[in-house]
């Protein structure tokens, strides 16, 4: 039977809807055989996810997926097959939850004088134990018919330079790389076109993020048509950069990101998993 890696997925950890248990459910009915689980800044779904992974004969990569900053611009960093209690590492996960709470405060501020009240309690209890995101308050904002869809809410409120966007200052591109690799992981640019960088600013990136010790890039999301592809393919070769999968899936509500729904690596690119193969037969 072939593999079929899905590298790149949320859970009700971060800003996903479904539990790690029912997100592993749903990517073996789906095909997937090998699943990567990337909450936003958190390892907290993982224990789960691996527990329902043992049950459907999924191998599950621990990842995570972190907010880092470069040149003054906000990246994401996914982690694969990071060793999750490495200390460092969950220190940070520590630290990013205040500050993710400290951003959600002055979301709920920003809000609040634009007269939309109760959205710090209503994103509170969405997120429970997981990481308050953007995505929660554009769901509250929905829930509360003050938008008609989740991208109005970053259009109209949540987006850079919106009446309620709330600059942050995520730890350095390298600290986040040095966090995976030291705790065993890949780091892997994810969704690079999504930052919509001029190419003389993408090979400045890739040069910067390889040299921090990243060895991976997202060629292939559940959302990058043919041509995308292509051009992601095209920076992997020149950087000499692994080629990643992941569908970025958040919810079932999203017809167009299904897990597993995902063309193919271009040949010529070097598999990620060829990476961290080796860590799932220590674990099997």
């Amino acid at each position: 039977m072939p593999e079929t890696y899905d590298l790149h997925c949320h859970s009700i950890a971060s800003d996903g809807s479904l539990s790690p248990t029912d997100l592993v459910q749903r990517a073996h009915e789906q095909g997937v055989t090998s699943l990567a689980l990337t909450d936003h800044d958190t390892v907290a779904g993982l224990a789960e996810a691996q527990t329902a992974a043992s049950i459907t004969g999924i191998k599950l990569i621990p990842g995570i997926e972190f907010s880092a900053t470069w040149q003054n611009k906000c990246f994401h960093i996914v982690g694969l097959g990071i060793d999750p209690d490495y200390p460092p590492l969950r220190e940070a996960t520590h630290s990013l939850q205040i500050m993710r709470m400290e951003r959600a405060e002055k979301i709920a501020d920003k809000l609040e004088k634009k007269r939309i009240p109760g959205a710090l309690d209503a994103v509170k209890k969405a997120a429970g134990e997981g990481m308050i995101t953007r995505s929660h308050f554009a769901d509250f904002l929905l829930s509360q018919f003050h938008v008609s869809t989740q991208q109005e809410a970053f259009d109209r409120y949540l987006g850079a330079g919106k009446a309620a966007f709330v600059s942050t200052t995520w730890y350095e591109l390298e600290q986040a790389v040095n966090w995976i690799t030291q705790s065993g992981g890949v780091a892997v640019l994810a969704h690079p076109l999504r930052y919509k960088l001029t190419a003389s600013w993408m090979q400045r990136l890739l040069a910067a993020f390889k040299e921090a010790g990243g060895l991976g890039i997202e060629v292939v999301t559940g959302r990058y048509n043919a041509d995308e592809i292509k051009t992601v393919a095209n920076y992997a070769s020149r950087f000499e950069l692994a080629g990643s999968v992941g569908s970025d899936f958040h919810s079932p509500a999203n017809p167009w990101v299904e897990l597993g729904r995902l063309a193919p690596l271009p040949t010529n690119i070097t598999p990620v998993w060829e990476l961290f193969e080796h860590l799932n037969e220590q674990a099997a």
